[in-house]
């Protein structure tokens, strides 16, 4: 027990040059990339692919330690096949807010965790080739999900990946909630 706790204290004591900008800065990161996601207690679901695009602001408060917010509209949702008839995909989109806490653990590569509001923009029913039309199940107006992820930046450029598990109802009358894996490539503007 001893030499995991040595290894482990001097891991973290190596990890203080870590960091890609200097301590007190500020970035913002524009970010475009792909979700995956689904709903939990859909048996059978498939996920649906979307874009996920926005921004973040990040400031590195120590040399491996930095906090980030941003805004990100992101397509969510679920597709479903009944009986090989009908294809329905439920459009949920979002604009979520992750707060993150990011710990660099080498030089780039950085864990995250944080909380995440997001506010339902648009709750969509597409059934087979017919146009999309608003859903009768209401959707709750704020989807509340814990991001967890990794991210590797070089130059600059920063490619992120996290899972969103969510943690509040999707819906009013269903215990389904949101289930979201996302990748991003951002680029980060000093200022």
């Amino acid at each position: 027990m001893k030499k995991v706790l040595f290894v482990a204290a001097m891991m973290l004591s190596s990890v203080a040059t870590f960091a890609q900008h200097a301590v007190g800065s500020f970035n913002l990161q524009p970010k475009v990339g792909v979700s995956i996601a689904n709903l939990t207690e859909f048996k059978g679901s498939d996920p649906r692919v979307g874009v996920v695009a926005g921004v973040e602001g990040e400031y590195q408060a120590s040399d491996i330690f930095s906090v980030s917010a941003g805004v990100l509209y992101s397509m969510q949702g679920a597709k479903a096949n009944f009986s090989n008839l009908v294809d329905a995909t439920n459009r949920l989109d979002y604009i979520n807010v992750p707060v993150m806490a990011n710990v660099y653990v080498v030089k780039g590569l950085a864990v995250k965790l944080g909380v995440q509001p997001g506010f339902n923009v648009s709750n969509k029913l597409k059934v087979n080739n017919l146009d999309a039309v608003e859903n009768p199940v209401k959707a709750q107006s704020v989807d509340v999900s814990i991001p967890v992820g990794l991210s590797y930046e070089y130059n600059n450029f920063q490619l992120d990946a996290r899972y969103n598990w969510g943690v509040s109802k999707a819906f009013k009358l269903s215990d389904a909630k949101n289930s979201v894996f996302q990748i991003t490539l951002g680029y980060k503007f000093d200022l």
